[in-house]
Order: C-alpha cells, then sequence, then structure tokens
C-alpha cells in the first residue's frame, strides 16, 4: 500500500508536490516545485450551510467535488500530467467532523462545522454542573501532590462551543442512526480523516497527531484518545481513527480518482500546517495566521505548556521520534468580520481596505465589537458597532473593523508573553488579512515587535507540500526548506503603541458592555 504506480518508460520524472488547503470558505490547491516556488494554483468556494440558527454545516459531497476538481485544475493549469506529482499534501480546517457507516460508507450527517453552535446549551449546563467541579478539584489536588503538568489542563477543564467533544456528544443524543450504529458500525473522521477514507475508497481510515489534538477529545500528553472524557460524555471508544505521524505514507489515492495513484504523504491540520510553512521549528518561534479567525501559536518545543484561560496546549507535527508541541490563542471573526463589510458593500474591493482606514486620522470613536472575543465564555455575544454619529461614514466603519483586529492582537500578545515562559523569536504572519498594511502595521507598533510577511500567504498549502516533501524525499531535510522562505515584507514599530491608547480604551470600555 502507498507505492506508486511505475510511470511508463516516456513519462516525465515527479518533479512536483501538491499541498492542499481544505479552509472554512476556500479549498485551494498550490503545485509546487523544488524550489518551493507555485507553479500553478487553483481555487474553489466551499458554501456553508445554515439550516438552523447557530448550526453550520458543510455538505460532504460537495465538498469532495470541490476537493478533487481543485488538484485537477491545478495540475491542468501547469500544464503538467498527473505522473509528474510526487506527492501529496493535505491540510484541513480543525474541529469540523462528520461520522459515518462503517460498512456502507454513507454518512449519517453533514459536516458539522467547528464554527457551528448547536451545542450551546449542553455547554453552559456542564461548565455549571458539580460534576465539573470535582473533576477541577481532583485535578488541582493531583496536581499539587505531583507537579505532573499532565494534570493541570483538567484542573481547569472547561468546554466551549469550538470544540468538537460536546458537538459529538450532541450527535449521539440527537441523531437516532448514530446511536443505532454506534457499537461497531460508526466512524468518526474529521476532514483529513473522511478524506483520506474517500480518497483511498475506505482502505485507509486515520489521521495524524495535529489533527486528532485539536478536537479537545485526544490527551496531548499521553498521546491517545481520552477514555475518561468519552465515558463522561457517553461516546465510544469504538469510533475512532488510528493516529499516525503528521508526515507519513498514508497510501495512494485509487487510480480511477485521478488517473493515477499519488502517493498521500502528509495530512496536518491547518494552522499546525502554516506554523510548518512558516518554518517555525525553534522553540519560541512565532506564526500569527489571519485568516477567517485570527491564531496565534508558539513552539514550544518538547514541552507541552497548559495555561489557564485563552490558551491551550497543542500537538504541532509529529515526525519519526521528534514531536513538537504548540500553544495557541485564538481570535473569532477576523476574516469573517471583513466579508460581512464585503457583502453588504461597504468596500468594492478587499486591498483597499488599508487605504480607506488610513484615509482617516482616527475612527472618530466609532468601535467595531466581535462575534466572539477572546474570552470564549459567551457563546450567544453578536458583533456590534458603538459611537456611530451622523458624520459616520464607510470610511470610519471600515477602520473600526481593522482596528478591533490589532486590538485583540495586542490583547492575545499580551497574554502570551505573560504565560509563557519561553523567549520569544521571530514571529510571522501569514493568511489572507495579512495583505493588509493596516492591520500589519498597528499590530507591529501595538507589540512593539518586528513582523515578517512572506511573499506567499497561503503557508497552509505549503507547510502540507512541505510535509509530504520531506516524507517522500522530495525535499531532504528542514534546513533545506528553510533555504527556500521568501520574505515579502517587514514590519517594524513605527509608532509608539500609547498613541492608540485613547482609541483601544474606548474598543476596551464597549468591549465590557457587549457581553450576554
Amino acid at each position: 500500500r502507498g507505492r506508486t504506480a511505475r510511470p511508463d518508460s516516456g513519462a516525465a520524472p515527479a518533479r512536483y508536490v501538491l499541498g492542499v488547503d481544505v479552509g472554512s470558505t476556500v479549498v485551494k490547491c498550490h503545485v509546487y516545485d523544488r524550489a518551493a516556488a507555485v507553479r500553478s494554483s487553483s481555487c474553489r468556494k466551499v458554501e456553508s450551510l445554515y439550516p438552523h440558527p447557530g448550526w453550520v454545516e458543510l455538505d460532504p459531497e460537495v465538498l469532495w467535488s470541490q476537493f478533487t476538481g481543485v488538484i485537477k485544475e491545478a495540475v491542468q493549469a501547469a500544464g503538467l500530467h498527473m505522473r509528474q506529482i510526487a506527492s501529496l499534501g493535505i491540510s484541513t480546517q480543525r474541529g469540523t467532523f462528520i461520522t459515518w457507516h462503517k460498512r456502507t460508507g454513507k454518512p449519517f450527517h453533514n459536516f458539522i462545522s467547528w464554527q457551528d453552535l448547536r451545542s450551546a446549551d449542553l455547554v453552559n449546563s456542564w461548565n455549571k454542573s458539580l460534576l465539573l467541579k470535582v473533576i477541577h478539584v481532583i485535578f488541582t489536588v493531583l496536581h499539587f501532590l505531583t507537579g505532573n503538568d499532565r494534570y493541570l489542563a483538567p484542573s481547569f477543564l472547561t468546554f466551549s462551543t469550538h470544540q468538537t467533544s460536546m458537538k459529538l456528544s450532541w450527535v449521539f443524543k440527537n441523531i437516532h442512526e448514530v446511536k443505532a450504529a454506534k457499537k461497531n458500525n460508526c466512524c468518526f473522521g474529521t476532514v483529513d480523516t473522511w478524506l483520506l477514507y474517500r480518497l483511498t475508497k475506505g482502505s485507509v481510515y486515520a489521521t495524524d497527531y495535529s489533527n486528532a489534538s485539536s478536537t479537545g477529545i485526544f490527551e496531548p500528553f499521553t498521546k491517545c484518545w481520552n477514555p475518561t472524557l468519552c465515558k463522561l460524555l457517553s461516546i465510544p471508544m469504538s469510533i475512532y481513527p488510528p493516529v499516525k505521524d503528521t508526515s507519513f505514507n498514508f497510501g495512494s489515492t485509487d487510480s480511477e480518482i485521478f488517473g493515477v495513484p499519488i502517493p498521500i504523504m502528509a495530512v496536518v491540520a491547518d494552522q499546525q500546517s502554516a506554523m510548518f510553512g512558516e518554518c517555525c521549528f525553534h522553540p519560541g518561534d512565532v506564526k500569527l495566521t489571519m485568516g477567517t479567525g485570527g491564531f496565534w501559536n508558539v513552539n514550544t518545543g518538547e514541552h507541552l505548556f497548559a495555561s489557564r484561560g485563552s490558551l491551550y496546549p497543542l500537538i504541532g507535527w509529529k515526525i519519526g521520534e521528534e514531536v513538537v508541541y504548540l500553544t495557541e490563542g485564538s481570535i473569532s471573526d477576523i476574516g469573517t468580520a471583513i466579508k460581512w463589510a464585503l457583502d453588504i458593500e461597504l468596500f468594492t474591493d478587499v486591498n483597499g481596505t488599508a487605504e480607506m482606514a488610513q484615509s482617516i486620522s482616527d475612527s472618530q470613536g466609532v468601535c467595531f465589537i466581535p462575534g466572539l472575543q477572546v474570552s470564549g465564555d459567551d457563546p450567544y455575544l453578536c458583533a456590534s458597532f458603538t459611537g456611530l454619529k451622523p458624520s459616520t461614514n464607510r470610511n470610519h466603519l471600515v477602520r473600526a473593523i481593522l482596528e478591533s483586529v490589532a486590538f485583540r492582537n495586542k490583547l492575545l500578545y499580551d497574554i502570551i508573553v505573560k504565560k509563557v515562559h519561553i523567549p520569544l523569536r521571530t514571529i510571522r504572519a501569514d493568511g489572507g488579512v495579512s495583505n493588509n498594511s493596516f492591520v500589519m502595521q498597528m499590530t507591529s507598533d501595538l507589540i512593539n515587535k518586528k513582523i515578517e510577511k512572506p511573499a506567499n500567504v497561503d503557508m497552509s498549502s505549503l507547510g502540507a507540500a512541505f510535509l509530504a516533501g520531506l516524507a517522500s524525499g522530495f525535499w531532504t531535510d528542514k534546513k533545506q526548506l528553510k533555504k527556500l522562505r521568501r520574505v515579502e515584507a517587514v514590519f517594524e514599530p513605527q509608532k509608539d503603541s500609547e498613541e492608540y491608547r485613547p482609541a483601544m480604551d474606548a474598543w476596551l470600555q464597549a468591549m465590557k458592555h457587549s457581553p450576554h
């Protein structure tokens, strides 16, 4: 399993790697050569479904069609044959999952997105429960007695609507077919697992450590699915896939799909993939992704770091014996807010928003309150503007949205500095919003740090390609990958952060009045 078919004697050698990123709104495929230059790329939209208020789903058949279509388009656009592809790496959005019947392969429901809020009532009841308080006490005592950090995270465990665990618990409580099949016939999978299953026509059922650790059901200390949590939530352990290395020979695509089998040499969660694409290989390296949401990731090396509050530990990647851990903090509604503003025609071109914001000296007291902020404890929080006046125009509204991104970057950065006891090294930004010079410069000013922006901001695709290329021998080692990095711009602090104090204080005041 996993060997490529021997090419015809006249066929061109395999000189390219595919990096595919399955995001919340788009699927992108890039064809990379040995210099990690993009030979061609293709992009297709993925429309979310909203069957009930707060529910967010994806149609698995549409996702499958867009995924295979985008690969075929990218390879064709490069003027290549599928035989010339050495390997495929897949990066996927995290926490979005599906369950299906093991025997028939038929899904029991649509993909339930990481943005979905259907488990809000369940989350609230669990977070207020006596049982959770008892768990906190037990693990606090264990941590105090042993000093072992693996007991630290459960000592302040709280559930959120972003976690897969609660939504999966909801599925077992509310979808009859899943309850009926749960003993031995139910398969659970995040997007990567389901794509592997479809690409190999059911012969490969697996996930990797980065995707597993992002579900909230996988225990990063012990590196296995969490039996205690599953027992608490009445989820059978039999439904979970085996967990493999991130850079690994997962087998090959069925030859009927692309005409020839293509080796799948990496599956990886999108933020961890972006971290790898940015070559943040050393402890203290920081990656800031600003896409649909915002994510600050710090490489903590071989140490798993647990913190109370806004930061959580993850497995970055596992390659052979090497396991790299990350600490992550997240911000909701970055690209989402900008897309909404585009949809209601606050502006016609995203690229012009930085200019709009810079055309005025301030937002005239207008503040944008995002739908979900760093605290994450209010699933019903909605977005709003405050401080509107008769003189408010589009530029003020756009500037307020962009300022809210930079202000939240500052809040999260301060938490990281305070809680992560590792000297921070380089900060590298990626994601669509990193193309916005206003947000980048304001963030640099507020945190008083230099921020690098790469030439290609689609780092999740590149990270997946790098991981696949290492597994297939296309690239030799990380040292070679670091030489392939290209930096397009460096943002250095230009203003004293105190100059932003009045605007940030007004925004923080507005945020205080927004919850619940």
